[in-house]
This record gives C-alpha cells, structure tokens and sequence, in this order.
C-alpha cells in the first residue's frame, strides 16, 4: 500500500461518510435505534474516538493508546457510548471533522515504508501491518456503519 493509495481509499471513504451525514436531518440524528440503542450522534463519537486513537499511533509511531484497547471490543465500544452520550449532536459534529482533519494530516506525515513495515512502529507485533490497523480504525470501518445508517433510514 502506497500512502497515494491509502489517502485516495481514504477520502474517498470519508467523502461517502460525510455525504450520507450532510443528507441526515440534524433532529433524527439524535434518535436512538440505529444500532442497538444508539443514535447517529452516538455511532460518529464511536468512528472519532477510533480516529483519534490512530492520530495518536501515528504521531508517535507507538502502538500506544487509551486503556480501553485492554478490554474487549464490546466493553470498549460501551464506554465509549457512556463517555459521550450526553454530549451535544454539534460538538459531536464539529469534534469529528476536527479529529478527521488532524487524521488527515497525520497520515500524510507517513511514508509508503512506514504504512507497511510495523518494525517502524514502536511496541507493534511484526506480524501486523501499520496500513491495516490504520484503515480498520477509519475507511474500513465507515461501510459497516454507512450500512447500518442506511438499514435504518430505510426502514
């Protein structure tokens, strides 16, 4: 993976996320139901945290993080949930495409060896590559979420 290859992926995705938001009524955004109890509001606090975490991994080329990594995916998302559903829909909104822009910018700092070579990464296991924890933490995580929207609008 090149890092012309991953930023095309990338915003590409990202464009698909923001366009299926920017068609939302700001009200039903906040409805929950759209994933278990969750609410559109609820699922772009879960997609920033997991952005946020990578702007860290990138920024200091460490496998390093918030301690929730240490508890299952489920525990994890739940608190998550917990830590943000009494915020407001517009600082969920603003706070998302500030993070996305700083995500942006970080992984523009990454050369084509350090998407692919995880020895460039402190703390990360050899066996992984560096692109594809970055991209299941953004653009490969935004069409599970784009789907679940989209059931629910349907609906």
């Amino acid at each position: 993976m090149t890092k012309t290859e991953f930023l095309e992926k990338l915003t590409s995705a990202r464009s698909e996320w923001d366009a299926l938001l920017a068609k939302m009524d700001l009200a039903r955004m906040s409805q929950p139901g759209v994933e278990g109890n969750w609410s559109i509001k609820d699922i772009i606090a879960h997609v920033t945290w997991y952005e946020r975490e990578m702007i860290n991994l990138i920024r200091t080329r460490t496998l390093a993080g918030s301690n929730l990594w240490d508890s299952p995916v489920d525990q994890r998302n739940a608190a998550i949930y917990e830590q943000n559903r009494a915020r407001p829909l517009a600082d969920m909104l603003a706070e998302s495409q500030a993070e996305y822009q700083q995500f942006l910018g970080a992984v523009q700092t990454l050369s084509d060896d350090e998407l692919n070579a995880a020895s460039r990464f402190k703390d990360m296991p050899l066996d992984w590559v560096p692109w594809e924890v970055i991209a299941s933490n953004s653009f490969n995580h935004y069409p599970d979420h784009i789907a679940t929207i989209r059931r629910w609008l349907a609906a």
